[in-house]
């Protein structure tokens, strides 16, 4: 088989890139290990959180702008709800990494924001309980992606443009070619133009020689009956993020599934991806409970369901997008570090001007693989 572009992984990123390469007039084909919506990388779960004010660093804001009428144009054309706006609280002391970083974004984007003192918060969401030090940023645009129906959509439009999907296939490897890039998979060979990897967790497994030092986490996600359902109700509670001592919590209102969607950001638990996920126990459960108990006491009641999911974390925590060295043919896409799912459908944009023009207008100079060394 021989094709313009083999995308790699069909999670939200790979499913945004042949997507648009598709919607672009290239002959590509994607590559799927698992069945798309799986649970064993980082696009399942329900819901995602979509937010303006960037903690991580301000040179996100501009992408998640861009991501915003994406995402509006997907619903559109697919005809599937994807985005909800409920506005997002984040909440922390002053000076800590997400209250200080959130008002840094916002200030110098001029994002609309408000903050409040503990005292303000419960008053206006009064699911949530602070110590007198902390305070609340409220951003109105702020809002909730629906997971799996996203990577849907965008595989739907993707084959409706021409785009053909494998699923239940496996690389074995990945090769320079004369053509291009020679793929091997379980059940053949594909010559392509070009690759997108964008396997996630598996990417430095596929690509051994990536220059970037990568590891993969374990997270736990879990979903608690609450004693006061009203309070999470959509129209009265935001998606909301809380940073405390024992790290950043992040949560969802009220939704379709039974519970209050509440996780940790980031683990320090390493894994390999290949093996069989550890089953979720009582120390997993401590961790999200302790938080609950002291700042989200409304949500902390029995346990109805629980996930994890899988960070593929860079030591800066930032994305890579660029092309591999050793083989320009090769893009390497991984807006990781459990940030990327808002931005898949502006990094599919970027992938594919990265493969019809070799340059794009968007600003990923955060992203490149030179920062490694």
């Amino acid at each position: 088989m021989t094709v313009d572009v083999a995308v790699i992984g069909l999670g939200a990123t790979g499913s945004a890139a042949l997507h648009h390469l598709a919607r672009r007039g290239r002959r590509v084909v994607g590559i799927e290990q698992f069945t798309p919506g799986h649970d064993r990388g980082s696009s399942h779960g329900e819901s995602r959180i979509i937010r303006l004010g960037y903690f991580e660093h301000p040179s996100y804001v501009p992408l998640v702008r861009a991501a915003i009428p994406l995402w509006r144009q997907l619903e559109r054309e697919s005809g599937t709800p994807l985005l909800e706006v409920t506005g997002i609280l984040e909440m922390g002391a002053p000076d800590g990494t997400l209250v200080a970083g959130t008002l840094r974004s916002a200030q110098a984007h001029g994002l609309r924001h408000e903050v409040l003192d503990a005292a303000g918060v419960a008053r206006r969401f009064p699911a949530f309980r602070l110590p007198p030090h902390f305070v609340g940023v409220f951003q109105p645009d702020g809002g909730i992606l629906a997971a799996e129906p996203a990577v849907a959509a965008q595989l739907a439009l993707a084959l409706a443009a021409g785009a053909e999907v494998r699923t239940n296939e496996r690389v074995r490897a990945i090769e320079p070619a004369s053509a291009g890039v020679r793929i091997v998979t379980d059940r053949g060979t594909i010559t392509a133009g070009q690759a997108v990897v964008a396997a996630g967790a598996w990417i430095k497994q596929l690509l051994p020689d990536l220059p970037a030092p990568i590891r993969v986490t374990r997270q736990v996600v879990g979903w608690f009956a609450p004693s006061a359902p009203a309070l999470f109700a959509r129209e009265r509670c935001p998606v909301f993020m809380i940073e405390n001592p024992d790290g950043i919590f992040y949560g969802f209102p009220a939704g379709p599934r039974p519970g209050i969607k509440f996780a940790r950001h980031h683990s320090d638990e390493t894994i390999d991806p290949s093996a069989a996920a550890r089953p979720i126990d009582g120390a997993d459960e401590a961790v999200l409970r302790t938080t609950l108990a002291a700042h989200v006491p409304a949500a902390n009641g029995a346990r109805l369901d629980a996930q994890t999911c899988r960070y593929t974390m860079t030591p800066d925590e930032d994305f890579i997008l660029d092309r591999l060295p050793a083989a320009p043919a090769v893009i390497v896409a991984s807006p990781c570090s459990g940030h990327g799912f808002k931005f898949a459908p502006v990094v599919g944009e970027i992938i594919a001007d990265l493969v019809t023009q070799g340059e794009t207008a968007h600003d990923i100079s955060r992203f490149r693989l030179a920062r490694f060394g």
